[in-house]
């Protein structure tokens, strides 16, 4: 799922160095090459539940329960290092996670209606529902370019969804799309909890407390899609050991301790490979075949996503 770091107060952007990361093995590796490494490890997250081939709830469960050991060895190695959470940041994290949970079930019951690649790009609405939340929330001003780019943003998921793809139409990819967008709203609101105060040197603990309050939200509103099946099979096992590793513990690592260290702009445009990422995975590894209006529309949205996220500098 796309990791975008949205700033929920819209303040200005300032300029914002680039720099370097220190890697647990000792090297210095460039954040922008982490962040995107980061997006390669998540564009495959739908990938790999529509390979498990099991009920949202199983989904969620094993994609957090197995995240969770790594995550903690890794809170714990920030903990020694005195990056100590506050027990207020820590009830955020959770409250985060509970939204983020509810993400994960509406997306991982979208992805099975209308697909890996389709649903991956629908969950980009997120980066124009963080500035409405910000508005309603805390009073702050909703740039013009964001509200010029609403018509245009809907248009991009009306030919997703294939609304005026004559055949393209069906009550799966309805409601798909339908769930795909609540996912995304949820998500912003995971977004909008943790804001922009999150550090690189605390991702850790944020990512584990969030993932153990997202398994358990996430889990019970996936029941209503089927219980958690704790016996899925090996190879459905196989494929949400591979989520959990890749997307749930490397890739939110790899975006926490590098996002914090870029300019917003370049972050959100750095994210956008994810769902282009997505599609071809889908296309490459599940056979998907979206129609060239839905292509269009996957574009349209992605080219809105990023015009809304990268905003320019005013400081100039």
């Amino acid at each position: 799922m796309l990791f975008v770091q949205v700033d929920p107060t819209i303040e200005p952007v300032q300029i914002v160095e680039v720099r370097s990361v220190p890697l647990a093995t000792g090297r210095v590796t460039d954040a922008r090459a982490l962040a995107v490494a980061g997006a390669a490890c998540i564009s495959l997250t739908a990938v790999f539940i529509r390979l498990a081939d099991v009920s949202p709830a199983t989904s969620v469960f094993f994609r957090c329960a197995l995240a969770l050991p790594p995550l903690a060895v890794l809170a714990w190695r920030e903990h020694r290092r005195s990056r100590r959470t506050s027990r207020a940041d820590a009830v955020r994290f959770a409250v985060a996670g509970a939204l983020l949970g509810v993400d994960f079930a509406l997306w991982s019951q979208a992805i099975m209606l209308v697909g890996a690649g389709i649903s991956t790009v629908l969950v980009n609405i997120q980066v124009a529902v963080v500035p409405l939340l910000s508005f309603l929330f805390l009073g702050t001003r909703i740039p013009a370019r964001f509200v010029a780019t609403i018509p245009v943003l809907f248009a991009g998921i009306a030919l997703t969804a294939g609304v005026v793809d004559d055949g393209a139409t069906s009550p799966d990819l309805l409601w798909g799309t339908l769930l795909a967008l609540l996912s995304g709203v949820a998500y912003a609101g995971y977004i909008f909890v943790v804001g922009g105060r999150g550090t690189a040197a605390t991702a850790g603990t944020q990512v584990l407390v969030s993932t153990a309050a997202a398994g358990v939200v996430g889990s019970a509103l996936g029941s209503v899609w089927g219980t958690v099946d704790l016996a899925p099979g090996w190879a459905a096992f196989g494929w949400l050991a591979a989520l959990a590793v890749s997307a749930q513990v490397l890739g939110w690592m790899l975006l926490g301790r590098s996002l914090p260290r870029l300019a917003p702009e370049v972050g959100a445009t750095l994210l956008l490979l994810q769902p282009v990422l997505a599609i071809a995975a889908a296309m490459a590894l599940l056979g998907e075949r979206p129609s060239t209006l839905q292509l269009v529309g996957c574009a349209t949205v992605v080219a809105t996503a990023w015009y809304v996220a990268s905003r320019p500098d005013r400081s100039r």
